[in-house]
């Protein structure tokens, strides 16, 4: 009996088990939020600012109108417009970062990281003198050219200087030195003022080929001036080569009227962009889907708004003079990568991150259970210990207290198994264990009966 006393490991009630169940239920939970998070994030439409006015102008109408069609489709880039008082409040918020993407002509004096998306339209320049301009000491000069405007005045519909930049690049490249020219601007309300003012000798608008206000424009002096003579700009093609902010076009005959034709014949002129910028640092990706979606419904937005017609690919060359932003460049050129080629770096390191936490979790499995382990390697020693000792029992009783011992620690170590603390295969060692034990205890009995033939009838009650 005081061998038995001496067992390292005695009968112990039995263990209660752990529970990871709310810890798992936790970590699952946490996983969906996680894969849900990043889908919303992966597949949220893409909002885009963009700065245009003013109110009530066909860039806003224009704007308003494909933001809506996005809206419509569920596009993943939608459009939130910024209605300004013109274009240089739009370039202000541009430049202060308060607009992703702006709506300007492309001869302005644009930030420096602006970069063309699509062409909205293109403005030309028209320019006519009322059935001829007054000569110096006369009344009439038959042919009107450019070169006549020397010495005369000129009015400008539209207050922007843009305008006015462009016609002292039309004098001087017609050999007029510009200071000779008094140039007057009028507001687009002022039509008919400017031409019943006699003090004007030609007119010029720059704005698109059906631009209402052109047409208007032109009527007006028709109808208080004469019919209106149109003047060519010879020098189209030297002041595109000179300057790629200008592109030379012609006029078609009878743009603005059939009846009278204005003009009879096609007129040499000269266009600049009216363009939407972003800035270099615009997403890719965005910028790629926003010109996709966008050339996508053109046709479509045409047949609500006839100037989306108009909208036109940027010139995608290295050596343009306003570059192709370089999502819209890709989308142009084919060249717009697909989504595994965007996300291959986030879908990799998504991959490594599960990886690294799922390394984590096993350390932490491992560490919380180690335990229960050492508590198995006990067992599985006591086990062998009990295998020595039950080899040296004297008594029946001494062999039942060890089997139930042994039964203890089995308990035990399948409680360990329960919790997956231990493997099938620790089991399997438990399991060797226990059979070496049971033949020594059978062993056992069976020499206690041949040495005292009094025990024998116990000893078989107890194998029984």
């Amino acid at each position: 009996m005081s061998e038995l006393n001496d067992n390292p490991a005695p009968p112990r009630p039995r263990r209660k088990r752990k529970s990871y169940a709310l810890l798992i239920l936790a970590a699952v939970i946490l996983g969906f939020g996680i894969a849900a998070g990043t889908l919303y994030y992966v597949l949220r439409p893409t909002v885009l600012r963009i700065a245009v006015g003013p109110a009530g102008s066909e860039d806003l109408k224009l704007i308003q109108l494909i933001a809506q069609n996005f809206t419509r489709d569920h596009s993943s880039v939608r459009l939130s417009p910024i209605t300004t008082e013109g274009t240089p409040e739009s370039l202000a918020l541009f430049a202060a970062g308060k607009a992703d993407l702006a709506v300007a002509r492309g001869d302005l004096n644009l930030p420096a990281n602006a970069e063309s998306v699509a062409i909205l339209r293109k403005n030309v320049v028209v320019l006519w003198a009322p059935s001829g301009l007054p000569a110096k000491g006369s009344k009439k000069q038959p042919a009107p050219k450019i070169k006549s405007l020397a010495g005369h005045r000129v009015g400008v519909v539209g207050r922007t200087e843009a305008n006015v930049k462009l016609l002292k690049v039309i004098l001087k490249e017609s050999g007029i030195n510009p200071d000779k020219v008094t140039i007057t601007q009028y507001a687009t309300t002022q039509l008919a003022e400017m031409a019943r003012d006699p003090a004007i000798d030609a007119f010029m608008t720059v704005g698109p080929l059906k631009s209402k206000i052109t047409a208007d424009a032109i009527a007006a002096t028709a109808a208080a001036r004469g019919e209106p003579k149109f003047l060519p700009i010879d020098v189209s093609e030297a002041i595109a080569k000179r300057n790629q902010l200008y592109e030379a076009e012609e006029i078609p005959g009878s743009i603005f009227s059939s009846s009278p034709a204005r003009p009879d014949d096609k007129i040499d002129t000269v266009s600049v962009n009216h363009l939407i910028i972003a800035p270099k640092s615009l997403s890719d990706t965005a910028v790629a889907a926003f010109a996709r979606q966008l050339f996508t419904v053109r046709q479509q937005l045409a047949r609500e708004l006839p100037a989306a017609s108009q909208i036109e690919k940027p010139d995608t060359d290295k050596d343009a003079a306003l570059p192709a932003h370089a999502g819209a460049a890709a989308y142009i050129d084919g060249n717009e990568r697909t989504f595994l080629e965007r996300y291959t770096d986030y879908i990799w390191g998504a991959v490594l991150v599960l990886s690294g936490l799922g390394s984590f979790g096993a350390w932490l499995q491992h560490y919380w259970k180690r335990d229960e382990r050492e508590l198995y390697s006990r067992h599985r020693d006591n086990l062998l210990d009990l295998i020595a000792k039950v080899r040296k029992a004297e008594t029946a009783k001494e062999l039942a207290e060890m089997q139930g011992a042994a039964d203890s620690l089995l308990r035990e170590t399948l409680d360990c198994y329960d919790d997956g603390a231990i493997e099938e295969s620790d089991l399997t060692v438990i399991a060797l264990t226990l059979e070496q034990f049971h033949h020594a205890v059978s062993d056992r009995r069976a020499v206690l009966a041949t040495a005292d033939p009094a025990e024998a009838p116990r000893m078989r009650a107890l194998q029984s």
